[in-house]
């Protein structure tokens, strides 16, 4: 017991002197201070409590071992992490000159704080530093400062101005989230990195330029800046993030720089007034999402090299009246076009092999679509409530089409289905009254085989397709003279038979009509 005893009490005192808190009191509250050098005699701010009003830190405070020591003035250099937190009364603060540091979370959810001097002395700012400090309306940042924390001003919604110095390369994620009040933001030139969401939400902002060496647009960067009209992207930039500009409804066009190859998730979701863009060579791919809701649109060019469409890509683009997409897409994936209502016409690719879920659902514009040849599988609810689409035709080698396909297409009155093996579905695939008023064309062996198959069975009209005035493209007319090409419904869709989906249609050349077929 008493070599323990020993032990603990050699202990106590082999402990770092620079150890020891105190405080000091002032008019306008309490700081408490720990010794971080015993030897150069400075502190830092730890906590306080009961601050309020308009405050001026001192340079140096007076650390008292007891009430009848004189003290030993000690330099504050540092503002601690979560320092000054919550202090809901605190309206302004002057810090000092020997403060080099302020800590994480030093004001957040300081509401009442409407102004802070930082002196140049301060190099490092902590993340969340100024955090829902609402009342906060402007600040100038030293010129030591080279990056921001992240969080450092989100939720300011009073802040309309700040003043970044010219040696700042980084702002971090979510900096400046919420500050609804900014119009304008002035980047200093050396910055190179601007990290996801951080001017996210800020709804009053207008305008903003990008440095030059920034090269990257992260995710949610400007989500939520709704009234954001214009934006220059820097040559250098690669990338766009997931959501980058989501619910940007203020932007009208957008130039992209040539260098650009990736569009990430939901990049343009929700850009409503956007009417143009026009994507770079280098893009490959198009995200799920990535301009869903963009209503404003009314056309699109895809790149030649675009082989790729993820689900949703164009969704609710209500505006948007055609597209021709590249010859190097092989799927349509779900919801991809679903509610584009201006669109009246498609022309799928020949290498396209399967038509996702709800694809075209609620394209009420469309009125014919003819499927490519090596269209396999159509799925469920894909052209469901397309109320304009009048007549379809169907590949022979399709061999799955999903339940309420056609639903809801209450103007459809021709389906031609080319094949002679029946696919065998479900009745769902289309809606009562389609089975009652339209006419299924088929080959003399589908129409046996169709007594038995479902949904094939459930329509009332069912003819063999004519194909006796049919001729083999390459044969029945003259390619080198101009000529016209209408599907069977008379619309026009093209002016050449080169890459025309499989199925019937009529060409016109001169005073000559003829029907053909396209295998």
């Amino acid at each position: 017991m008493k070599k323990l005893l020993q032990t603990f009490v050699v202990t106590m005192f082999t402990l770092p002197a620079f150890a020891q808190d105190f405080s000091c009191n002032y008019d306008w509250g309490t700081l408490n201070c720990t010794v971080t050098n015993n030897d150069t005699k400075e502190c830092m701010i730890s906590s306080s409590a009961n601050i309020s009003g308009n405050v001026t830190i001192p340079e140096y405070v007076n650390y008292q071992k007891d009430e009848s020591d004189e003290g030993v003035p000690y330099r504050i250099t540092t503002i601690g992490d979560r320092a000054f937190y919550n202090c809901e009364s605190l309206i302004s603060m002057i810090l000092p000159e020997s403060v080099t540091t302020i800590g994480d979370r030093v004001f957040s959810y300081c509401s009442g704080l409407t102004s802070v001097t930082i002196p140049e002395s301060v190099t490092s700012l902590g993340v969340y530093a100024f955090h829902r400090c609402s009342s906060l309306t402007s600040i100038s940042l030293p010129a030591g400062i080279t990056s921001l924390g992240e969080y450092s001003f989100s939720q300011c919604s009073s802040l309309t101005s700040i003043t970044l110095p010219a040696s700042l390369t980084v702002i971090g994620k979510a900096a400046f989230r919420r500050c609804e009040s900014l119009t304008s933001m002035s980047l200093p030139v050396g910055v190179t990195n601007i990290a996801d969401g951080a001017f996210s939400y800020c709804s009053s902002l207008t305008s903003i330029t990008l440095p030059t060496g920034v090269t990257s647009i992260g995710s949610e960067i400007f989500d939520g800046c709704s009234i954001l009209t214009s934006i220059s992207l820097p040559a250098g930039i690669t990338s766009i993030g997931s959501f980058a500009f989501r619910n940007c409804s203020g932007l009208t066009s957008m130039s992209l720089p040539g260098n650009i190859t990736t569009i990430a998730d939901g990049a343009f979701l929700g850009c409503s007034g956007l009417t143009s863009i026009t994507l770079p060579a280098g893009v490959t791919s198009i995200s799920p999402s990535a301009f869903s809701g963009c209503s404003g649109l009314t056309s699109m060019t895809l790149p030649a090299g675009v082989t790729s469409i993820g689900s949703a890509a164009f969704s609710g683009c209500s505006g948007l009246t055609s597209m021709t997409l590249p010859a190097g897409v092989t799927s349509i994936g779900s919801f991809t076009f679903s509610n584009c209502s201006g669109l009246t016409s498609m022309t799928l690719p020949a290498g396209v092999t399967s038509i996702g879920d709800y694809a075209f659902m609620g394209c009420s514009g469309l009125t014919s679509m003819t499927l490519p040849d090596g269209v396999a599988s159509i799925g469920d609810c894909a052209f469901m409530s397309c109320s304009g689409l009048t007549s379809i035709t169907l590949p022979a080698g399709i061999t799955t089409i999903g339940r309420r396909a056609f639903t809801d297409c209450v103007n459809l009155t021709s389906i031609i289905y080319l094949a002679d093996q029946l696919t065998n579905g479900v009745s769902s695939i289309f809606s009562n009254e389609t089975y009652e008023k339209a006419t299924l064309y088929l080959s003399e062996a589908g129409v046996s085989a169709s007594e038995d198959i479902e949904p094939w069975k459930n329509f009332k009209n069912i003819n063999v397709y004519d194909s006796s005035s049919i001729n083999e493209v390459i044969t029945s007319f003259n390619e080198d003279a101009p000529y016209e090409v209408y599907n069977l419904n008379g619309v026009k869709v093209a002016d050449t038979t080169v890459d025309l989906p499989a199925g019937f249609y009529i060409i016109r050349q001169g005073n000559t009509v003829k029907k053909i077929a396209v295998k």
